[in-house]
């Protein structure tokens, strides 16, 4: 599927602009609404429980295959549009709002752990009526499908983890500046967004200002969930059981890491490989933490090549 160029959305920004009287906030709608469509998605929403649950699929359904793309810590279901615009052709998309991300319900005295939100997504998933699908995560989301893949084999055709968390034998930037008492994942002021696509990606994609400022107002005012959901995986102490858990997955995985990773250091790659059966790692040079966001044609060709599908 071909992707939006910068100048049409900035078509559709002036358009939005000079003809009506649109707010930052119905810019930003305008926005993500044509990157949406344009990736081939809409939005969608499922109650799970006592979570409503946002998530992202297909306009129109596919004969091929379901891919399920689960997010990072602090991230949302708009990461995966780039990606997701080379796929749904050929694949149906369900890219989810975690619990605590996104458009999805944020309570505070929920389970937060990996395995908690593994068991979470188990939950979405059947909500969804998805019972075979190839899963994406990146980062805190690579953990998470990692462990998804463990818990439920039967349920999976393949994992892709793009720079996943859950073994940090290699320590990285992040790890020193958390220690410091700075953690530049969190946003708590004007300016620490920025930061953060500074800091996460080395190639950032394009965004616009007023994109930029409302992305930056949601970041802040999830402060508070963002923080819980942070303590909980840093303090679980899980990483042996983490390692033993992944030994179990029994679905061919794919491992995709950003060179330039400062969140994650890119040699835990290693590690990832050598513990989950049928594992291969792909380096990639100049790309940071989100690979999905960074380089989505050469992921989307990364990925077809693994399952053995002809790339376009």
């Amino acid at each position: 599927m071909r992707r939006p160029s910068p100048v049409y959305l900035l078509i559709i920004l002036a358009a939005s602009l000079l003809f009506s009287a649109c707010s930052r906030q119905d810019i930003y709608q305008t926005a993500i609404d044509f990157e949406r469509s344009s990736a081939g998605l809409e939005a969608a929403s499922v109650a799970v429980g006592n979570l409503d649950i946002a998530y992202l699929r297909n306009q129109e359904m596919s004969a091929g295959d379901t891919i399920v793309m689960i997010h990072g810590f602090g991230a949302n279901k708009d990461n995966w549009t780039r990606l997701a615009g080379h796929l749904t052709d050929d694949f149906n998309v369900y890219a989810i709002d975690l619990p605590g991300h996104g458009d999805s319900s944020k309570p505070l005295d929920i389970g937060y752990r990996l395995e908690d939100q593994a068991g979470y997504v188990a939950k979405i998933l059947e909500a969804l009526s998805v019972e075979d699908a190839h899963i994406m995560g990146n980062s805190m989301g690579g953990a998470i499908t990692a462990l998804y893949a463990a818990n439920y084999p039967g349920k999976v055709k393949s994992a892709v983890l793009f720079d996943p968390a859950g073994i940090l034998e290699y320590e990285s930037e992040l790890v020193d500046l958390v220690m410091e008492g700075d953690n530049p994942l969190i946003p708590k002021k004007p300016g620490d967004f920025e930061r953060l696509m500074e800091f996460a990606l080395e190639k950032e994609p394009f965004v616009p200002w007023p994109i930029m400022g409302v992305m930056e107002e949601r970041a802040i005012a999830n402060r508070d969930i963002n923080e819980v959901i942070f303590a909980a995986i840093r303090d679980a102490g899980f990483e042996s059981d983490f390692r033993n858990a992944i030994t179990r997955i029994q679905a061919p995985v794919l491992i995709i890491w950003g060179k330039e990773d400062r969140v994650i250091n890119y040699r835990n790659g290693e590690v990832f490989a050598a513990a989950i059966p049928n594992a291969r790692l792909e380096l990639m040079d100049g790309i940071g933490h989100a690979p999905m966001v960074e380089a989505p044609a050469e992921s989307a060709e990364l990925f077809r090549t693994f399952i053995g599908q002809p790339v376009e």
